[in-house]
């Protein structure tokens, strides 16, 4: 059973950082590329970042670029979201998520919070 676990989120101030975690499970975990995806109120869900399964490639989007790292741990099992000089835009409940035989699996979200 397939398992997407985040956590790491919460209210920060503008400029400040956060690093997000997803625990995985159920799977083959460094075989996969894994992605986090950000859904603000009112908006889609869009991408922010993605990291192939050995983790020797990334992409960003371009508002994230340069202040957000994504990385992966394969001992671990765990996919990290590292993100820096937050803006109040960076608002958003934050996913991770895994392609698995065509098959999109989520984890339940994090809240962040960038505000003063």
């Amino acid at each position: 059973q397939v398992q997407l676990v985040e956590s790491g989120g919460g209210l920060v101030q503008p400029g400040g950082s956060l690093r997000l975690s997803c625990a995985a499970s159920g799977f083959t975990f460094s075989v996969y590329a894994m992605s986090w995806y950000r859904q603000a109120p009112g908006k889609e869900r869009e991408v922010v970042a993605v990291v192939t399964g050995a983790g020797g490639s990334t992409n960003y989007a371009d508002s994230v670029k340069g202040r957000f790292t994504i990385s992966r741990d394969n001992g671990k099992n765990t996919v990290y979201l590292q993100m820096n000089s937050l803006k109040p835009e960076d608002t958003a409940v934050y996913y991770c998520k895994a392609n698995l035989w065509g098959t999109a699996y989520w984890g339940q979200g994090t809240q962040v919070t960038v505000s003063s």
